[in-house]
């Protein structure tokens, strides 16, 4: 069931801000999710401060996890050994108001009017709430929030209270530890949700606190990580807190004062975390280090990076007002579309704009779900956000998967191949999915990490990255494709043993998705001149990548999926809806000897790859796939809807990217509960860039194909291509591009672009391109007796 785009009342429509104007209970955890601030670094979820009204509220630190010993069943050589998982720090965002002796909150009090918003425009929380207390008196309180971007590790909160009559006011505010908390392992039911652990994981290291101020430190209990926290506490009256409490699990401090008629009362709650590893020192503001020997030196550094309230919202409204003049994608016309797709955007910055050398979880820091770890997502459907938006934040992405080379490399001699072998999903760099058949045969990563590597080095035109990070990745990386990988007796390359990103069909031979990006990843290494690369390395490189074999059935003219998917028998279609997720009703056997998708493969491949097949070979794995992908991952719609849009199927394309649009806000995948899926939002600016603007990269020129909906009046965004800022413009029946030359930093030396083959100049003043409606193709017709033998594999390119 649809939640914002069903009730514009509850939730009105403002092209910068997500609203709720009415309190509804039972959705209480998604929009915690949709509500919450974050910085990449340091993520709030959108919970209301009163204890009773929280469904999965915490706070989270990007890399800040605990690790454990993986029980195996039944164990094998290679297995992952560490789990790792997201730990809930110490969560400031909890108050405790009582007016008259009644604790306000949701649940029980009688509410006169409510109101809560996030501004995409500053990234600032705010929620009022007009009570009618048991007393007689009408009672309002204001909480607002934000994070800090230059201080990261900053939280500012300001909760105020006013009313229509002299009342007694009795506050309490909180910093609770959530992750010792007891509550319901949700994993048991569902492996896409956070588990817990089973012992204590924070233990207090330093607990120190009085006349409103709190400096506490703990560590985790075998990561040996550490986290610091300072938080200090002002109001607008002259009262001191009436006590302040000190525990490992809870601390507090109180305010009992009374507040007349029409008095505000504010109390501003600023807040700072500091994190350091088992034997990292910790590093002050000023840069000082210091061995912290029992908490005493992270609480310091914790106090010593406080600022003020006003200060955080300050550099959280500077940071957007920068953001969005060279981040925001425009949809005129459609002002339901226009707010979804800026709170995609306003998440991705939240996820990713200070994370600083890190990697980006599967929820960013919005919540605990995928334990926080880090997959191929980043770089397929992150990086090209980042890379066209904020190149130095795609450079800190790939040099966190740089510095993870020492294990891959060791990774590698565990799996028996060469060079390095990435782990599908990780925090510190080890591999944590115990199910390898879904997790570690994805050998695919490696070949995301090449590509994103070669986009960015092609988009930026860094002139360091490929000496100090991008030749690394795409040399080990190839070095492990050949030695995986093996020719065969007919002369081809073949890859076997391996899942591609589809995990309903899974260790499968000649994976098409996964050769055609090796392929990629061993030319882009071929092509290197590089000290570092072995003699006869790069024609071997060069042979496999010209010689690997490709499915490619005969009968259907179409490529397969993988050597046997075309053999596999069909899907039952008459399946009900309540039984998908297909992965939470059938065992995983069941649905691998079926021929049903839980996210595109082929076509994903196609649209990476794009100069490496015909128009006539993408429309007809198109038609074949798109009918039998179920969604079950969130990571499919953009993906589906950008090649409708490149086949020309219009209407498709709209409903697949409307689809994935609204995947959070509409919690259509019904666990948006445990974060924002921000892979998806990248994909929401890929379907807006690449799909209806049709842009490809990696080719001669940067090059446009546009695809605009009949419905939308115009579509507008800009990109950071090689020091300069390419504002694009898409209307009905043209393109309009030009430089944005006169802003500081970017170049105003004009740059050679295409637009359906026509090479441009385009500088400072702007390029219009007039556009033909692009027909719409009639649909591939496949013979209706499916083969039952097995198929052959061949290579491209296929004319």
């Amino acid at each position: 069931m649809a939640l914002i785009s069903s009730d514009r009342l509850r939730f009105p429509c403002d092209p910068w801000k997500l609203v709720e104007n009415i309190h509804v209970p039972g959705d209480a955890g998604t929009l915690e999710t949709l509500f919450c601030v974050g910085n990449g670094h340091l993520g709030v979820r959108g919970a209301h401060w009163s204890a009773g009204d929280g469904d999965l509220p915490g706070t989270f630190i990007n890399g800040f996890h605990e690790v454990w010993d993986i029980k195996h069943a039944e164990n094998a050589f290679g297995f992952a050994r560490t789990g790792q998982r997201i730990v809930y720090v110490p969560d400031a965002n909890n108050f405790a108001v009582v007016i008259d002796g009644e604790q306000l909150n949701l649940s029980e009090s009688v509410v006169a009017d409510y109101r809560r918003t996030v501004d995409f425009s500053t990234g600032i929380y705010e929620c009022s709430i007009t009570w009618q207390c048991r007393s007689g008196a009408t009672v309002t309180t204001v909480e607002r929030r934000a994070v800090g971007f230059e201080s990261r590790g900053s939280l500012g909160i300001e909760l105020t209270v006013t009313a229509d009559r002299y009342v007694s006011v009795d506050i309490t505010s909180t910093l609770l530890n959530r992750q010792d908390q007891p509550v319901e392992d949700h994993s048991e039911h569902d492996p896409r949700r956070s588990g817990r652990h089973a012992g204590r994981v924070l233990s207090p290291l330093h607990l120190q606190g009085a006349d409103g101020s709190l400096r506490l430190a703990w560590r985790t209990s075998e990561s040996r990580q550490r986290i610091g926290v300072a938080v200090d506490h002002w109001i607008s009256s002259d009262h001191q807190p009436f006590e302040t409490t000190v525990g490992e699990d809870e601390s507090t401090v109180r305010y009992v004062l009374p507040i007349g008629e029409g008095e505000e009362f504010r109390l501003e709650k600023s807040v700072s975390y500091v994190v350091a590893g088992a034997a990292e020192p910790v590093v002050g503001v000023e840069g000082e280090s210091t061995v912290d020997d029992g908490g005493e030196g992270l609480a310091a550094a914790a106090e010593e990076a406080l600022i003020p309230v006003r200060e955080v919202f300050a550099q959280s409204t500077a940071h957007y007002r920068r953001y969005w003049s060279s981040a925001d994608v425009i949809v005129r016309g459609q002002p339901e579309l226009q707010q979804a797709v800026r709170w995609s955007l306003f998440q991705l910055a939240q996820a990713t704009a200070r994370a600083g050398v890190a990697g980006i979880p599967a929820k960013g820091v919005s919540g605990s779900g995928y334990e926080g770890h880090y997959f191929w997502d980043q770089e397929i459907y992150l990086l090209p956000y980042l890379t066209y938006t904020n190149p130095a934040g795609a450079r800190q992405v790939l040099e966190s998967r740089h510095a993870m080379l020492p294990d891959a490399r060791i990774r590698a001699k565990e799996l028996s191949v060469e060079g390095a072998l990435f782990p599908w999903r990780t925090i510190n760099g080890l591999e944590a999915s115990a199910y390898y058949a879904a997790g570690t045969a994805q050998f695919h990563i490696a070949a995301a990490i090449a590509f994103a590597a070669n986009r960015y080095e092609w988009a930026s035109g860094d002139p360091g990255f490929r000496t100090e990070v991008g030749a690394d990745l795409l040399i080990e990386t190839a070095r492990m494709w050949l030695s995986l990988g093996f020719f065969g007796k007919d002369g081809m390359f073949h890859i076997h043993g391996v899942t591609g990103p589809d995990e309903y069909t899974a260790v499968v031979n000649d994976n098409l998705y996964t050769n055609v990006m090796a392929r990629f990843n061993l030319r882009a290494a071929a092509a290197l001149d590089h000290p570092g690369i072995e003699p006869n390395e790069q024609d071997l490189w060069a042979q496999a990548a010209e010689r690997m074999a490709l499915p490619y059935d005969e009968h259907l003219h179409v490529h397969s999926q993988d050597n046997d998917f075309m053999t596999l028998e069909p899907w039952d279609w008459s399946t009900p809806r309540s039984k998908y997720p297909l992965l939470l009703n059938f065992h995983p056997l069941v649905i691998y000897r079926h021929q049903v998708l839980k996210q595109a493969d082929t076509v994903l491949a196609m649209f990476l790859q794009w100069q490496d097949f015909t128009p006539e070979e993408k429309q007809r794995a198109f038609d074949f796939y798109d009918p039998i992908t179920t969604g079950d991952s969130t990571l499919s719609a953009c993906v589906q809807g950008i090649m409708a849009a490149e086949v020309g199927y219009a209407g498709v394309a709209l409903k697949h990217f409307t689809e994935a649009l609204f995947i959070d806000l509409d919690n259509t995948h019904l666990n948006t509960v445990d974060g924002v899926h921000i892979a998806s939002t990248g994909g929401i600016w890929s379907s807006l860039v690449c799909g209806f603007a049709g842009m490809r990269d990696q080719g001669e020129v940067l090059y446009f194909d546009p695809r605009l909906p009949k419905e939308w009046e115009s579509l507008s965004f800009k990109l950071h291509l090689r020091g300069r800022q390419l504002a694009v413009e898409l209307a009905s029946g043209r393109i309009t591009l030009v430089l944005n030359g006169q802003l500081e930093g970017f170049s105003q030396e004009p740059i050679e672009v295409a637009v359906r083959g026509q090479r441009l100049n385009v500088g400072s003043q702007p390029v219009t391109v007039a556009l033909d409606d692009v027909a719409v193709p009639p649909p591939s017709v496949f013979p209706s007796n499916m083969p039952t033998a097995g198929i052959p594999v061949i290579g491209l390119p296929r004319s």
